[in-house]
This record gives structure tokens, C-alpha cells and sequence, in this order.
């Protein structure tokens, strides 16, 4: 999904007006007024006060733990960390037992996106007690895995797979002991030149998103035609517009919620979505497997079961087997759904200090950069507008939309990281 239940609660108690846009008929560019610079602190500031300020000050309890999420989500959301939050966010971590299993969930998604490393003990108490619930056990262990020490990491494989013996073929378990045995060793990567080849997937229109293994750098954009060659700029450069494959939890792609999965993803149209979030610029429908039909993803009509063999004979031949690459696949498995290619709505200096600025994260979908004139509402900036005229320019929103994480450097990825594959 791309937008969390829980923001209509961050809404709902800011009081914002229905309509946030404006459609005026066959309009130049979209319009939000949710930038005017009056709503984006009227946003701020209720947000903070109403959900943040007057959640976390009342006593937690079974009756209102719905609250406190909302104020995880909102403390999330405009990175807002002060020593009232800290310590409101450190007293929780201390007092976990007894929670409820989406109480912990929630907690979990804001410490690893914020508090990477700070709540191993507490965390590892989760996975002790988290026994009853598969996604819980797999977002616990994923945060000792990506914050702890080679000293926990027989532990984490011990939970795991003694929880798989009760969920045998769990593939959210199996996926966090895949982790667990790769810890700081991963799969070499293949080489992706197969991708750039205009005899891969002849006749497919594609976009191809590069990205890091660390999300928290952006990746880029690319189109290629159903005749095997790249969209390129007027001055015959590469085209390209830089995208962001991190959720706002930062947990790993088989947890609802996580980062975008690599993959392949079909693409199935444009759309503009009412989230407040992703706002009115069109966006890219994906499909991943197992959410629609496995005729329409492989567009055969004779393809009417879901297999990974059938899968795999999307990806270049050397790529088989390189399990990275099944990130979609076993997402969908695991009931993931909803990932889209949007623009976004969110303010970008929420997230200033951040490596990923001026993009803005997700809850799971892939995002270009937007900015919103704060006078008018007018779009003044759109990478999302410029990848859709590609793909437009390419034939249509109807093909394949591959997501590949190229390797660990914590640097946004440029056109110069594939220039050997594009001929």
C-alpha cells in the first residue's frame, strides 16, 4: 500500500478541507492547494499539537494505543524529534509487555526508520515474545539484523527457525533467515548488463529503476521502447529522472509497509490518486505477483497460474537464481499490494537532514521529486511529470517496470553508475 489508514487519522484531527486540489478543466499542470503556505503550517502545527503533543501526554493505555500510533506515524512523517518525543519514544521501549501485536508493529516501523541501534535489548524481547504473529517476528529480527552485532545474529536464526517449524514456508521468515545467513555477506550481483539489451524482453515497453541497497539514497528512472532503445533528451543525453525506492519505516520489502522490492513489477496504466500524500500528478500503476490475475502479469492468457519458474523467465538468464531479484515475487507471496510510481504532496524539508533530500519517503511505493508553489498551489517541479511524458513518449504505461539495486555505495545513483550498459 502507499499511503497508511493511519494518515487519515493525522487528517482527520488537523481538520482539512475535503477538496486539496484543484482540477480546473484540462489544466496545464496539476494544482494543490494543501502547499499554500498558510495550510502547510496549519498542517505542521495541528499535526504536532493534536496528534503528537496531545497523544503522547496521555497515559498509555489498551484503550488508546490507536493514538500513539497515530503519533508514531506523525513523528515519522514530519521528522519531528524533540526531548519531550525521545523520551516519550524510550519510556514505550522500556514498557513494551502487554502491548498489542500492531502496537509493537507500529513502534517497530518508527525505531528502525529513526532509532536504528538504540533498542536491541527491547527489540530482542519482541522476537522472544512475538511468537504469534509472523510479520512482527520478521520486522524484530530485520531490526537486530540491521543494527546489532555478529553476536546476535545466531540468535535471530535460532527464533527463526524454530518459528518455522510451526509456519513451515513462512515466506516472511524465510526471507529474514535468507538475511540472517547473508548478514553482511550478500549475493554478488550478476551482471546487469541483460537489463540495457534490446533483446531483453523484446517488444516490452520498460522502466528500469536503479537503485542502492542502502534506500536511503535515491536511485534513477529509465525508459526504454517497445524497440529496445532508451527515451533520450533533445541534446541526445540520457533520459532520466531520480526516484526513491525507501518507505518511511525502512523495513525490508517482504513486510507490508517496506521498501519498494526489486523486482518485476507490471505496469498497468496512469491514474491520479485522492491521497493526500501522492497528490494529483498521474501516477503509475504497478502490478507485483500474486496480486492480479497470472495472465495479465504475464500477459498470456494461457499463463494461468502463479510459478517461479514462470517468473524467472522474465529475468535476464544470468540472473537466474539470484534471489535479490525475487524481491517482488515473494513480496506479492506474502500479500504485498498497492506498490505504485507516484509524485508526492509531502513537504520536502520535513526531511532536510536527510540523505534522501529533496525526495520524500513512501509507506512502500516509489517516489519522484515534487515542489508546489506555496502562493498558488501551482506544480513548479515534477520528476514524476517528466517520467510519465516518457513513458507516454514510449508508447504507454503498458509493459514491465523493473526495480534492481546496482550495489551498497551510500551515493545517490547517476546515469554515469550504468553508461556501460547503454549503448
Amino acid at each position: 500500500m502507499c499511503h497508511k489508514q493511519i494518515f487519515n487519522s493525522i487528517l482527520a484531527c488537523c481538520f482539512l478541507p475535503i477538496s486539496l486540489w484543484a482540477q480546473p478543466a484540462q489544466p496545464a499542470l496539476p494544482v494543490f492547494n494543501g502547499a499554500l503556505s498558510a495550510r502547510r503550517v496549519n498542517f505542521f502545527n495541528r499535526t504536532v499539537n493534536e496528534t503528537i503533543l496531545a497523544h503522547l501526554n496521555s497515559t498509555l493505555n489498551n484503550d488508546n494505543e490507536e493514538k500513539w500510533i497515530s503519533a508514531f506515524a506523525a513523528i515519522n512523517l514530519l521528522q519531528y524529534k524533540t526531548e519531550f518525543t525521545r523520551h516519550k519514544i524510550d519510556s514505550v521501549a522500556h514498557h513494551l509487555t502487554g502491548r498489542s501485536t500492531e502496537f509493537k508493529k507500529a513502534f517497530l516501523e518508527l525505531i528502525n526508520s529513526d532509532y536504528p541501534g538504540k533498542y536491541i535489548q527491547q527489540v530482542k524481547a519482541i522476537l522472544k515474545d512475538s511468537l504469534r504473529d509472523a510479520a512482527l517476528l520478521g520486522m524484530a529480527a530485520h531490526y537486530i539484523l540491521q543494527s546489532g552485532n555478529s553476536q546476535d545474529i545466531p540468535f535471530v536464526k535460532f527464533v527463526l527457525q524454530d518459528a518455522l517449524i510451526d509456519w513451515p514456508g513462512n515466506i516472511i521468515l524465510t526471507e529474514m533467515l535468507y538475511r540472517a545467513d547473508h548478514w553482511h555477506q550478500p549475493e554478488t550481483l550478476p551482471n546487469p548488463a541483460g537489463f540495457f539489451s534490446a533483446q531483453y524482453l523484446p517488444g516490452q515497453i520498460l522502466v528500469i529503476s536503479l537503485q542502492r541497497h542502502n534506500r536511503n539514497y535515491a536511485g534513477i528512472a529509465i525508459v526504454r521502447r517497445a524497440d529496445g532503445s532508451f527515451v533520450r533528451n533533445p541534446d541526445s543525453s540520457l533520459f532520466y529522472v531520480g526516484q526513491l525506492a525507501r518507505s518511511a519505516s525502512n523495513m525490508p520489502p517482504v513486510i507490508s509497509l517496506g521498501n519498494t522490492p526489486q523486482g518485476i513489477f507490471r505496469m498497468d496504466g496512469f491514474d491520479v490518486s485522492k491521497g493526500y500524500f501522492i497528490g494529483p500528478t498521474p501516477n503509475i500503476q504497478l502490478t507485483m505477483p500474486f496480486e492480479y490475475k497470472a495472465s495479465h502479469f504475464f500477459n498470456n492468457p494461457k499463463d494461468s497460474t502463479w510459478s517461479i519458474a514462470k517468473y524467472e523467465t522474465l529475468l535476464p538468464k544470468n540472473f537466474a537464481g539470484y534471489r535479490p531479484m525475487y524481491e517482488s515475487y515473494y513480496a506479492g507471496m506474502a500479500g504485498r499490494n498497492e506498490i505504485i510510481a507516484h509524485g508526492t504532496t509531502i513537504n520536502p524539508l520535513y526531511y532536510k537532514d536527510e540523505p534522501y533530500y529533496p525526495f520524500t519517503p513512501t509507506a512502500g511505493c516509489l517516489a519522484t521529486e515534487e515542489w508546489w508553489a506555496e502562493t498558488n498551489g501551482m506544480l513548479i517541479k515534477s520528476g514524476q511529470l517528466k517520467l510519465v511524458n516518457a513513458i507516454k513518449e514510449a508508447g504507454g504505461p503498458h509493459g514491465y517496470f523493473i526495480v534492481l539495486n546496482l550495489d551498497d555505495k551510500n551515493a545517490p545513483v547517476t546515469p554515469a553508475d550504468i553508461e556501460q550498459y547503454i549503448k
